[in-house]
């Protein structure tokens, strides 16, 4: 039989809010653990949406504390995270910040397909140019088979593949990374690409509810992961130098976020970098705030725009990651995360209880490709190809009226007067965009973008496309008109 949550109507003359509240805390703790069996993280999430349907937990009911259920159930706050995560994901409770996790007012429709899936909707052969994809030109990556072939007659792999206890990153790789990393890193560890660094660490330090700070616009999946985790992203805007010392320092004192996600350089979407100056600025509002600076640099190799780190002056607190995606090749997946041990240990801790680690073989293959001369020259090529690239078409959309700030990476941030029907106008002439919905967290943004990849744009092509997106870009929606009988 389950207990029923009880709610006073007034305080007791004499007791305070904080000390009510507390005790409610413990009120609503001992009701939802009385007959709870399962104590896992599976179970307990069960047994409370099985209680969210038939009632007994009705709409706007205020659940425990993650502190004080997980001390009446003797299981750690992280089982109990665990299962308000999952809860949240459901869309059975909400959080609503310091106010607390409230069992949800409307019926748990079926999770919505996330920005990233809405991004990459479909990929419809009729488009004779796709600059949609946010991927770079396969022709400018350098040659895995030449990596493969001179490690042909390494004996140290046969060595690599035998073993389940060996270094999770290969030394070697370590030492060479080690050389250009932006931050004095206690901790390196090698991971599935930059989306599973970034994955793992929220997963490891941010709880349901937390609020963390990111770039508006901002890379979709950053913020499907959040969703996903019931966490509130906290937009801060940008301008070509990166994020907004003012609108962070506001941030910081309204919402307490327990992270920073960011891109320091060649930022998807907008080409935005670090300037040194951003980096103090930043900085300077983070000296007081112990949260934890994720930074995603996954244009290495291929950026024009030098290296700056917040870890420079931050080190403490900050994790850089590195990936090769766009640089040696997608299919390599591997990025490195270098920072504090606090913060990537439980990561790599974690990681052993599941696939261990990325391969050392692929990071074998990485590390050819980086200590190369063959190799290095193919990436440094294909660097000044996309900057001409996008200077190209940066220059014949000016001939057409449209000025764009010169960004770095391989991808163009397009301000249109509408986003659907430029979608529309450059699909009536073959060409397909990324619509810049998705990257905005705000729901209205005050203006609408396209998001365009100029990797694999061919110099023929270029003044066409400059001339389809003019007229993209001044699309307005049209509208039929109903004749009423």
């Amino acid at each position: 039989m389950t207990a029923e949550l009880r709610t006073p109507d007034a305080p007791p003359r004499g007791v305070a809010s904080s000390e009510l509240e507390a005790g409610l805390d413990s009120n609503r703790a001992d009701a939802i653990a009385a007959g709870l069996l399962d104590r896992t993280a599976a179970g307990i999430a069960a047994e409370v949406g099985r209680r969210i349907r038939c009632g007994t937990l009705p709409p706007g009911e205020r659940l425990p504390t993650v502190r004080d259920l997980a001390r009446e159930l003797k299981v750690s706050p992280a089982t109990v995270n665990q299962a308000w995560r999952a809860l949240a994901s459901a869309g059975a409770i909400v959080s609503r910040g310091r106010a607390g996790t409230f069992v949800a007012t409307t019926v748990p429709a079926p999770h919505p397909a996330g920005r990233y899936q809405r991004l990459h909707s479909q990929s419809d052969s009729a488009f004779r140019i796709d600059l949609s994809r946010g991927t770079p030109d396969p022709a400018l990556l350098p040659d895995l088979t030449s990596a493969l072939r001179v490690l042909g007659g390494d004996d140290a792999i046969d060595d690599l593949s035998a073993t389940y206890l060996g270094e999770a990153m290969l030394p070697e790789l370590e030492a060479t990374v080690r050389t250009t990393w932006p931050l004095r890193a206690e901790r390196f560890t090698v991971l599935d690409g930059a989306l599973d660094a970034v994955d793992r660490l929220l997963a490891a330090h941010v709880r349901l509810g937390d609020a963390v700070a990111v770039e508006n616009p901002c890379f979709p999946p950053f913020l499907d992961l959040l969703s996903r985790m019931g966490a509130r992203p906290i937009p801060i805007g940008m301008d070509d130098h990166g994020p907004l010392p003012g609108e962070l320092a506001d941030a910081l004192a309204r919402y307490s976020p327990t992270a920073l996600l960011l891109q320091p350089r060649a930022q998807n979407p907008t080409g935005a970098s670090l300037s040194a100056r951003r980096v103090r600025e930043l900085t300077d509002v983070l000296a007081d705030h112990p949260l934890l600076i994720i930074e995603d640099d996954h244009s290495d190799g291929i950026a024009h725009s030098p290296l700056r780190s917040l870890g420079g002056r931050l080190p403490g607190r900050t994790v850089h990651i590195r990936s090769y995606s766009k640089s040696h090749g997608a299919d390599l997946r591997l990025a490195i995360a270098g920072g504090p041990a606090a913060y990537l240990d439980p990561v790599v801790e974690r990681r052993m209880l599941g696939p261990g680690w990325s391969s050392r073989l692929l990071q074998r293959v990485l590390l050819q490709m980086l200590t190369d001369d063959t190799a290095r020259t193919t990436v440094a090529t294909a660097r000044t190809t996309y900057r001409t690239r996008a200077d190209t078409l940066r220059r014949a959309l000016a001939r057409h009226g449209l000025h764009i700030a010169r960004g770095d990476g391989i991808n163009l941030w397009l301000p249109v007067s509408d986003e659907n029907a430029a979608m529309i106008a450059l699909a009536a002439s073959g060409i397909k965009a990324a619509p810049g919905g998705p990257f905005e967290v705000t729901e209205h943004p005050r203006t609408d973008h396209l998001r365009l990849t100029t990797a694999a744009l061919r110099d023929g092509d270029i003044a066409e496309v400059a001339a389809h997106l003019a007229s993209a870009a001044t699309a307005s929606p049209t509208y039929r008109r109903v004749r009423r009988a």
